[in-house]
């Protein structure tokens, strides 16, 4: 949720109900790459006929959704509920809001505090994915990610300086996700002092599955829900076909779309086009490397990563971005990851399919 401040709830912005259907989806045609996961079950039939597009405004970016109803009185439940889902969300995770709960940890003084289930349920799986990648997904970045100009402080002015070698130390020691001690038994955690929480890289892909499961469970059973380009599919469209989207295509690279099924699967992209700022003509991403304290300068461009819960696909997005394109591509392989990155050499830009990828891949037509 390091984007730029918009309201608080979507309701800010008129609600989009679309009952025209998928006119401008893409289509697996003979010269796209197609992404077919395994079928663990047979679809259901889908609970309606006619597809409703609904839409808004959330953390610093838009949602819409395609969902397979009845009628429009039925779509106009489905935008109530995300958008009441959203401020919940927001209530929790937005370092731009004053009196979210991360904000107020951020906020306080040394001690140890208490954590909502849902705060607890997000912050520990980030501490997990933390360990599984040796801290390339790092939740406690908070005070470098404002310092690079990517927080709740605003932009740094192109006018300043670069961050030196002492402001970047400093924000460093308030950092790292092994400072971060947890009392399991009162589901609580430790603010040493200073240490500043910041879960963009993981809190869109939480929203996306919560409200995804949400949806479900109430009837919603054939879905496409986005948040800023993090999708969920779950279930098939009126006429049994699956949700086709496109994975984002990095410019200037020449190479076939990619196509992916989403069937019970989400996607996630990271990459320098998402937000960066252009200094003395370099350009700095916005994702943060804790390692170093700085923006990753490995060469990086996009990783896209498929996976069953948008949460862990955003986090590893983000982790296989902070690792760089070897180490990353190791480490997507090992950990049977599917996986698409796209970085630059000297040669131009040069893309990698993680294995568990390439096993996706289907030829021709639907």
């Amino acid at each position: 949720m390091s984007e730029p401040r918009v309201p608080a709830s979507s309701r800010s912005a008129p609600p989009v109900i679309d009952l025209s259907g998928g006119a401008n989806e893409p289509r697996p045609e003979t010269n796209n790459r197609i992404l077919i996961p395994p079928l663990r079950s047979a679809p259901e039939k889908p609970p309606g006929a006619q597809i409703a597009q609904l839409g808004g405004e959330t953390m610093g970016t838009v949602w819409t959704a395609r969902i397979v109803v009845r009628d429009e009185t039925e779509a106009i439940r489905w935008q109530a509920l995300i958008e009441e889902e959203l401020e919940r969300i927001i209530a929790l995770f937005s370092p731009w809001e004053r009196n979210s709960e991360i904000s107020r940890f951020n906020g306080a003084p040394e001690g140890t505090w208490a954590l909502s289930d849902a705060f607890w349920t997000v912050l520990t799986r980030a501490l997990e994915l933390a360990d599984d990648t040796n801290g390339a997904v790092d939740p406690t970045l908070g005070s470098l990610v404002d310092l690079w100009g990517f927080g709740p402080p605003g932009r740094r002015s192109p006018l300043l300086p670069l961050p030196e070698d002492h402001e970047v130390e400093a924000a460093r020691s308030k950092s790292g996700w092994m400072r971060l001690r947890l009392n399991v038994d009162a589901r609580a955690a430790v603010q040493p002092g200073g240490l500043k929480l910041d879960l963009s890289g993981i809190a869109k892909g939480h929203a996306v599955d919560l409200i995804s499961l949400r949806l479900a469970r109430e009837g919603a059973t054939s879905h496409l829900f986005e948040i800023g380009g993090e999708l969920k599919g779950v279930g098939v469209k009126p006429d049994g076909r699956p949700w086709w989207v496109e994975l984002e295509k990095t410019v200037g690279l020449e190479t076939p779309r990619t196509i992916a099924a989403l069937y019970g699967l989400a996607v996630a992209t990271s990459g320098e086009a998402r937000r960066q700022f252009v200094h003395g003509g370099q350009t700095y991403s916005h994702t943060i490397d804790g390692r170093t304290g700085r923006p990753v300068t490995n060469g990086m461009v996009s990783a896209s990563v498929l996976h069953d819960s948008a949460m862990v696909a955003d986090a590893l997005a983000t982790a296989l971005t902070v690792l760089g394109p070897e180490e990353g591509l190791d480490h997507a392989e090992h950990a049977g990851i599917a996986a698409l990155m796209v970085h630059r050499t000297d040669d131009g830009l040069v893309e990698q399919m993680s294995p568990a990828l390439v096993a996706m891949l289907d030829v021709g037509r639907e």
